[in-house]
């Protein structure tokens, strides 16, 4: 018996070394119901929403997985007549609460004078309270970036701070904005933050703040943040500027591990380092909540001036739905999707990437190849 648990490891560690797909020594142990079909809510939104979570459904099908969607087309950022959306419907609302999970495109925010409605995609957050939005940046071997050997988990609180929402006119041509912070959800967000690293087997979490300006708001994220941070002793605890951290994640990427911010600078740290790893069509993300999660593009773009062209790049959305299905705990799935993905890119063939990542390939054709690794190296039957 001995004998053969050192031939089942050597095997292992070759196939590993040939870059196989190979199932772990030891079995994954479902609980009885996670064959169960499970039905995700789907919301393509606008812009190249519908065609990447068109694709993302032809990969799950090509899987066989056992997820059936429950989509909603109708739902856009601008009514028939061009005005904003007021707000989500209740039915899709309760859909998403009903589901706990949901895909969904970048639902477009247009920008007006006149425009007092709240964006739809914050409207989520707050509504399904989906305090914290995980991006994660990864540079890829075979997608041109400055940078290599970028690994980074940006966490931001995702329903309040300056996104709260509350603005109103003071006197004629002068209006206040406020940032509301709260001990509750920066504390949240600090737990999550370093459950994340802990469960992920990171290093190191750096808090981003302007608590030097913002004493009282930032001063009490940060707060929350050190009171956390004491219960992770074996998980390096940072803090860092907002201003030195941009100049930082261009100059030095691959120093950041996790960073845990408030709102707006998790906004604007999230898009720097889609940036640095080839754009918002390469990076995933999620927003998750107590029971809910709802998952698209890390960076949030809706791409209005290329959709309807085929061109959009399928990765983002491809990776998260490798989120999404360990999530809902079909890890062999996701590592089917996310191996299949990989296997396209490390392809470097120009006639698949899209011109974003400088290729001439499409939508499609990057769909069909990640679909043919699926039907062929990565099935799920290991040799």
């Amino acid at each position: 018996m001995r004998r053969n648990a050192i031939q089942a490891l050597r095997l292992l560690k070759s196939q590993q070394l040939q870059g196989q797909q190979v199932r772990a020594l030891i079995t994954y142990v479902p609980k009885p119901e996670d064959a169960r079909p499970q039905t995700v809510t789907l919301l393509p939104g606008d812009g190249i929403g519908p065609e990447l979570c068109n694709a993302a459904v032809d990969v799950v099908a090509a899987m066989h997985a056992p997820i059936q969607w429950e989509r909603f087309d109708d739902l856009k950022g601008n009514l028939v007549d061009g005005r904003a959306t007021p707000s989500i419907p209740n039915h899709i609302l309760e859909s998403i609460k009903r589901n706990k999970a949901c895909l969904k495109g970048t639902l477009y925010t247009p920008l007006t004078k006149t425009t007092a409605t709240e964006s739809l995609n914050v409207q989520l957050r707050k509504q399904l309270d989906l305090y914290v939005h995980l991006v994660h940046g990864i540079s890829f071997k075979d997608v041109p970036t400055r940078h290599k050997d970028i690994d980074i988990v940006v966490i931001r609180e995702n329903t309040e701070g300056e996104y709260s929402g509350l603005e109103h006119e003071v006197v004629p041509d002068v209006v206040e904005s406020l940032k509301v912070i709260t001990e509750l959800k920066s504390r949240r967000t600090a737990e999550y933050a370093f459950g994340f690293a802990m469960l992920n087997n990171r290093k190191k979490v750096t808090a981003v703040h302007k608590a030097n300006i913002m004493k009282m708001s930032d001063g009490l994220f940060l707060k929350e943040f050190r009171a956390v941070a004491k219960r992770y002793p074996s998980i390096k605890a940072e803090e860092m500027i907002v201003d030195n951290t941009c100049m930082q994640l261009v100059g030095k990427p691959e120093q950041f591990d996790v960073m845990v911010t408030p709102n707006l600078y998790g906004n604007l740290v999230s898009n720097v380092v889609a940036g640095l790893c080839g754009g918002a069509g390469v990076v995933p993300g999620a927003n998750v909540g107590e029971n809910v999660a709802v998952f698209e593009q890390g960076a949030r773009h809706v791409g209005k001036d290329i959709a309807g062209k085929g061109i959009a790049n399928p990765i983002s959305i491809f990776l998260s739905v490798a989120m999404m299905l360990r999530h809902l705990q079909l890890p062999d799935f996701s590592d089917r999707l996310e191996n299949a993905t990989m296997a396209v890119i490390s392809s470097h063939d120009q006639s698949v990437f899209t011109p974003d990542i400088g290729g001439t390939g499409s939508t499609h054709k990057f769909t069909e190849a990640v679909i043919k690794q699926l039907e062929t190296r990565f099935k799920g039957r290991y040799q």
